[in-house]
């Protein structure tokens, strides 16, 4: 059990760094605007994806927020790791760059995995907090 927690602490802290705490900080730059125009998307995009990034993020890392809310997160990262990996893939073809969002949505994978384990101990209430 505690290694299923420290598992699910590290890919969901490195997910919430990754998709939620960097968009959040960097999200205005030149760098973040000049990339979703880039990709071929409107202005206001990005200021949605950042919110929601931000929220999921939070959702995920919050231990008191109900297994409903956290499945529903889980789904929206999915959704936005696919989207990136395709968009990318169809905007600057195949190359690098175009399997990071493979490769963060195995970490999520890894996270969703254990945080059930986690939901399947002892304790019904919190998984995360279980023992």
């Amino acid at each position: 059990m505690r290694r299923n927690k420290i598992i699910y602490w590290i890919f969901t802290s490195i997910i919430f760094a990754f998709d939620s705490l960097i968009p959040a900080l960097t999200s205005n730059s030149k760098l973040a605007v000049d990339s979703i125009r880039h990709l071929g998307f409107p202005d206001y995009f990005r200021v949605e994806l950042t919110v929601f990034k931000v929220l999921g993020g939070l959702v995920l890392i919050l231990p008191m927020v109900p297994p409903r809310y956290k499945e529903w997160a889980y789904v929206g990262f999915g959704i936005n790791f696919i989207s990136a990996f395709v968009a990318t893939w169809a905007t600057d073809g195949f190359s690098g760059m175009v399997f990071l969002p493979l490769i963060i949505l195995a970490m999520l994978v890894v996270s969703y995995i254990t945080y059930h384990k986690m939901a399947s101990g002892p304790s019904t209430h919190s998984p995360v907090l279980a023992n």
